[in-house]
């Protein structure tokens, strides 16, 4: 496969915003998820609302693409930047790795690609990781993953995804926000409008699975830190 990672960012964000160049460590947002990103060895782009996140990452050396900022997701961003560059279709993934996450590790990326490259039946790859403590299972920001995945096992199917508490006393995957699409699931995807499960549960993932598509999980080790609010990016600085 030959996969491009994508960074969607844009300024507005009601919780935080100007997200993109909050300063962490005196470097901004986006720029320490694009260093991360560029560290797994695959090509990095990012997909802009503004003109001020292509600025900063230009200063950096990187590239970065300005979109229409009225798009309405950062799939539909990063699937106008992928076409402008690209419009042959010599990239046959594309990995939406999240601007809010400034120390995610490099291997996030490549594990959707290892996915794609691993199950011909995925039409789109994301990532899981354990639940961090008990209240995540009643946390309704917290999006967990219900997966066909035996004990011993690393990677499963999709079968949904919730903002509810589960039942019973299996383990609760958390859903990492990191997603692999092959191209033509990401064409097929933003060409189709949200579905029933999606509005209800303002997660744009059900969409694909009313679609039919086939989304595949890899369990990571560990959750990454993403920077949604005040409280977060105090985190975040406090880390760096």
């Amino acid at each position: 496969m030959n996969p491009l990672i994508m960074i969607p960012a844009r300024m507005a964000a009601t919780r935080l915003p100007n997200k993109p160049l909050a300063l962490i460590g005196g470097v901004p947002m986006i720029v320490r998820a694009y260093r991360q990103a560029e560290a797994s060895g695959l090509p990095v782009v990012i997909a802009a609302g503004d003109a001020e996140i292509v600025e900063a990452i230009e200063a950096e050396g990187g590239r970065a693409i300005l979109t229409d900022p009225d798009l309405p997701s950062g799939s539909d961003r990063i699937r106008a930047a992928v076409d402008a560059i690209d419009p042959e279709g010599d990239f046959d993934a594309v990995i939406n790795v999240q601007g809010d996450m400034p120390f995610a590790s490099p291997g996030l990326a490549t594990a959707c690609a290892a996915i794609l490259h691993g199950e011909p039946t995925c039409d789109i790859a994301t990532l899981v990781a354990a639940e961090a403590d008990a209240s995540d299972r009643s946390n309704s920001d917290v999006v967990k993953a219900v997966l066909a995945l035996g004990e011993a096992e690393r990677q499963g199917r999709a079968l949904y995804f919730t903002r509810s508490t589960l039942y019973g006393d299996a383990p609760v995957w958390r859903h990492i926000g990191v997603y692999g699409y092959r191209r033509a699931a990401l064409n097929r995807f933003c060409a189709t409008p949200q579905s029933p499960l999606e509005k209800r549960e303002k997660l744009e993932q059900l969409r694909a699975l009313e679609m039919g598509m086939s989304i595949w999980a890899a369990v990571i080790d560990e959750a990454p830190l993403s920077v949604d609010n005040p409280a977060d990016l105090e985190a975040a600085q406090a880390l760096a």
